[in-house]
């Protein structure tokens, strides 16, 4: 399986009975549906997260992707609890792709998220602001 951020292999990793799949260049993780569900649960599992958090933020700026699993469109997820963490879901087969260190990060729920989740919402949240175009500029795109 490819790596839907770097195109990199992804290898097999398994704790506890859980496989997923790891990408040997960025050390991105792939959980197959109910896998991520299943390892937030089990203690120490956020050491199959060994990749470094700034190589991960750079391939978290990619958002249009295919699933490595199906070639299904991958949607953007943001955490409940933690919405500073974005995450790519397959809507056909539910699998999800974190970059490295994301998982990590959605484990160690604390003190510092809840001031990065205040600080996001006092600047009204992740919406983009919306492009405004002036009604002859409208026009000019129909044309």
């Amino acid at each position: 399986m490819k790596c839907p951020k770097c195109q990199g292999e992804m290898e097999i990793v398994t704790i506890e009975n859980i496989q997923l799949n790891r990408c040997e260049k960025c050390k991105g993780l792939w959980f197959d549906q109910f896998e991520l569900s299943d390892l937030k649960e089990i203690k120490g599992s956020e050491s199959v997260d060994i990749g470094k958090e700034n190589i991960g933020k750079k391939y978290n700026k990619q958002d249009r992707l295919n699933c490595p699993k199906c070639n299904g469109l991958m949607i953007r997820m943001v955490d409940n609890d933690q919405p500073h963490i974005w995450y790519e879901t397959c809507k056909a087969c539910g699998g999800s792709f974190l970059d490295a260190g994301e998982f990590r990060d959605l484990i160690a729920l604390n003190i510092v998220d809840k001031i990065k989740d205040f600080v996001i919402k006092l600047k009204g949240g992740r919406e983009k602001q919306l492009v405004k175009f002036s009604p002859e500029t409208i026009r000019k795109i129909l044309q």
